[in-house]
């Protein structure tokens, strides 16, 4: 994929400012052979593999600034990135090798914890499962939780505003984030670390650089929200037969547990299927594969058996009353975590089946049935025998509408027609009033989406915002706008 014409020029770095770079972060953090680099430069499904005359591992905020002070003076283009976890190509850096990879990952130190306040404060490299390790330590929670967490890292969930399995109980990764710490495009500090509740001080400043994909500046450090840990859970697999019957008993659950409810996932019976198929220790908790399962949790803040009853009371109802055909407790803490490794591995599992086209849109919950209804009708007219295999966030709109090829078809030639099934089933969304993109971001994949879809005010402010912030366009050139 070539660069976007409609950039700032900016150069290619010199064997001279290469040098400058080397020396601020040290020929060790400085990565110019091939091999080391290799892993900085692919995405991990390989739809963008990238190039570059270096990668720079900055160990503090002090080398960060440098690194950007000089990019912005010789108008040097530099791609921020973190775990290199993210799904729309917006941490890996052109097939023309002219930008700079800058790697948070060597800025992992843990600030501050405040366990009574509920907060902790920590560097933008720690991966997300370190942080929650830590806070469990502590005796607190930081609830975001993805399939990616033992490897993602904090300043990518910061700039792509993750989401997760959790968010219908405590939101994304901006209703968890109290403060930051940035650095701009023009090599500036701006520190706001606060652990405030409440700061109505003018503009918000961070929910700039909260899901910014790092257009706007890097971000170094954040402070976050912590939560008392749950002192139970009770978590179940229910079958259902219908899409209209999952809506109805996720509108009873919100009912019958009230913020109790802390996940409520579904899987069509594709993704079961190849879940039971290609996840290690998978299996369907019932005698047939379901058309649609659903991956629920209820947590409480007492250990006296309060979850645990409010599912079974619930549960039972629903199953009378017809909306749940069958429905599985799990009866252990490894019995839950095999419910959740189905959820979790069943992306990965698609491998398998040859090449996967994904989606990661919202529509409001009550039209999932009907976004899912249409978009396999225009699915299967541009595609015939292609499989929908949509699951995701039912709770908070969330559809992972991924596609796996015909049997029958040759794999580049499914993926040959990404572009045209991805700008159907967007625009799709789009006429449902959703969003194109849910929790992944925009990135590479879907910039020239973005335009389509947002409306030419909400494009104007948002290139306003990024001159403002950086004037020379250095800051991730080619990404989101």
């Amino acid at each position: 994929m070539t660069r976007p014409t409609d950039l700032q020029p900016l150069n290619a770095p010199t064997p001279e400012v290469i040098a400058q770079f080397t020396n601020i972060v040290g020929p060790t953090n400085a990565l110019v052979e091939s091999g080391a680099q290799a892993a900085y430069l692919r995405e991990w499904r390989d739809r963008y593999v990238g190039k570059t005359a270096l990668v720079l591992r900055p160990g503090t905020v002090r080398e960060v600034a440098e690194i950007l002070s000089l990019a912005n003076e010789t108008r040097v283009g530099i791609v921020p990135q973190a775990g290199n976890t993210g799904l729309v190509g917006g941490q890996i850096p052109y097939e023309d090798g002219n930008d700079i990879v800058l790697s948070v990952a060597r800025l992992s130190r843990v600030r501050e914890m405040d366990a009574t306040g509920q907060s902790i404060t920590v560097e933008a490299g720690i991966t997300l499962a370190h942080l929650q390790s830590i806070a469990e330590g502590a005796g607190r929670l930081f609830p975001l939780s993805l399939a990616s967490e033992g490897t993602c890292q904090i300043g990518g969930n910061l700039a792509t505003n993750a989401g997760g399995v959790n968010v219908l109980a405590y939101g994304n990764m901006r209703a968890l984030t109290l403060g930051l710490e940035v650095v701009t495009a023009e090599g500036r500090i701006w520190s706001s670390l606060k652990t405030l509740k409440k700061d109505n001080t003018g503009y918000d400043l961070k929910d700039l650089f909260i899901g910014s994909e790092g257009t706007l500046g890097v971000i170094t450090a954040a402070s976050l929200r912590l939560f008392a840990r749950p002192a139970e859970k009770a978590t179940a697999f229910c079958a259902l037969d219908n899409l209209d019957k999952v809506l109805e008993f996720f509108a009873r659950a919100e009912v019958a547990a009230g913020p109790y409810l802390t996940a409520f996932e579904f899987i069509s019976r594709a993704g079961m299927e190849i879940a039971v198929q290609h996840v290690e220790g998978a299996r369907n908790p019932f005698h047939d594969i379901a058309p649609w399962s659903v991956l629920i949790e209820i947590s409480s803040p007492e250990a006296d058996g309060r979850a645990e009853a409010v599912m079974e009371s619930f549960l039972s109802k629903a199953i009378e009353s017809g909306i749940v055909a069958d429905a599985a407790i799990a009866n252990t803490i490894q019995h839950a975590n095999d419910f959740w490794r189905v959820r979790e591995e069943m992306s990965d599992a698609q491998k398998f089946e040859g090449g996967s086209i994904k989606h990661d849109i919202s529509v409001a919950p009550a039209q999932i049935p009907d976004f899912i209804g249409r978009a396999n009708a225009i699915v299967e007219k541009l595609c015939p025998g292609a499989r929908p295999v949509p699951f995701g966030h039912f709770g908070d709109g969330n559809v992972h509408y991924n596609i796996s090829q015909p049997r029958d078809m040759d794999k580049a030639a499914f993926l040959d027609k990404w572009e045209e099934i991805a700008s159907a089933v967007h625009g799709l969304v789009a006429d449902m009033g959703g969003s194109i993109s849910a929790e992944h971001g925009i990135g590479r994949m879907k910039r020239a989406d973005l335009v389509r879809y947002k409306s030419p005010v909400e494009m104007e402010m948002m290139r306003s915002i990024k001159h403002a912030l950086d004037p020379n366009g250095i800051m991730n050139p080619g990404k989101v706008v």
